[in-house]
């Protein structure tokens, strides 16, 4: 088990991954902040949802979702379906232009990365995909972990960029 300043010394980097994110919303189109991005990004790796479903993903509360979901639908990048299932209730989904969009911000995102990483070797970019992959499968649903005070600053950071850009 590592010392407890490493772990310290590893909340403070994590605390500074908001530097990064906050890079990489720059390149974002003026038409499409980071919470429509979001939304984008999840209805692409999820497929089709209910809003519900999206605002569980997202992390945050209905009205948010809503206020993102209504900026993507008035741009056609996602439609809003009838539930089958429930004529009340409406399915997310990813139009082609949707898709374009998408696919245009995650090279755009890919391009930055590689600019900005373009001394390390491809053995140095794998291994932190896979740390940071280990890193969010040791806290799984984050959502529903038990708050630490000490750790609320740090975890709270990450977590707040996390939900405003690409994942």
């Amino acid at each position: 088990m590592a010392e407890p300043t490493q772990y310290e010394e590893l909340a403070r980097q994590l605390s500074a991954i908001g530097a990064v994110k906050r890079d990489l919303g720059r390149i974002l189109p003026s038409d499409c902040p980071s919470g429509s991005v979001a939304v984008l990004t999840l209805l692409g790796r999820h497929g089709d949802m209910r809003m519900s479903k999206l605002a569980e993903l997202l992390a945050v509360d209905m009205s948010v979702t809503s206020r993102h979901v209504a900026h993507v639908a008035d741009r056609g990048w996602i439609e809003r379906c009838p539930d089958p299932t429930d004529k009340r209730s409406r399915i997310l989904r990813l139009t082609d232009p949707g898709r374009d969009r998408l696919d245009e911000l995650s090279r755009r995102a890919a391009g930055l990365l590689a600019e900005r990483l373009s001394d390390w070797t491809d053995d140095d970019v794998g291994r932190l995909i896979h740390l940071m992959t280990r890193l969010r499968e040791s806290f799984g649903d984050c959502r529903s972990a038990p708050r630490l005070p000490q750790a609320v600053s740090a975890a709270e950071s990450v977590a707040h960029q996390t939900t405003r850009t690409p994942a």
